[in-house]
């Protein structure tokens, strides 16, 4: 099956001008916890979770509408072409450790994502346990007593 096939096409995207306000916002109006982040071109150059929101700016006690999200975004997107198939994507998110992958076209313009419960609702079960494993590890597990 390829990542077109499966890929969800409504994407809200912030631009990385922008300030956390207008991403968190943006959240919560569309009940979504992840944001492609796009230059003035259209193009991703990072995406921004509510974990940054929360890490970078709640945290840093700084003013959501004084910080751009360009400053507080994960620079990068983990993306993938939608000609690809959704094995593709599985592996992408095991080797990053992320439950949802960009979906872009050929000039970087974002026009869907993927996430792992999209791919469970398609793939073996065994398949995703899998990859449900592998991006749940932790990069600090807790000490056991």
């Amino acid at each position: 099956m390829k990542v077109l096939e499966l890929m969800k096409r409504n994407v809200h995207v912030v631009a990385d001008i922008d300030d956390a306000l207008v991403a968190a916002r943006m959240m919560r109006d569309h009940d979504v916890g992840f944001l492609p982040v796009c230059n003035e071109a259209g193009c991703v150059v990072g995406i921004v979770t509510d974990r940054d929101l929360a890490l970078r700016v709640c945290a840093e006690d700084l003013r959501a509408v004084a910080t751009p999200v360009g400053a507080v975004m994960t620079h990068g997107a983990i993306s993938c072409r939608p000609q690809q198939t959704i094995g593709h994507a599985e592996r992408l998110m095991r080797r990053h450790l992320v439950t949802r992958i960009l979906v872009v076209d050929d000039e970087a313009r974002p026009i869907g994502v993927v996430s792992l419960s999209d791919v469970a609702q398609y793939e073996r079960p065994a398949r995703v346990g899998r990859t449900l494993r592998a991006v749940t590890v932790r990069k600090y597990a807790p000490e056991r007593p």
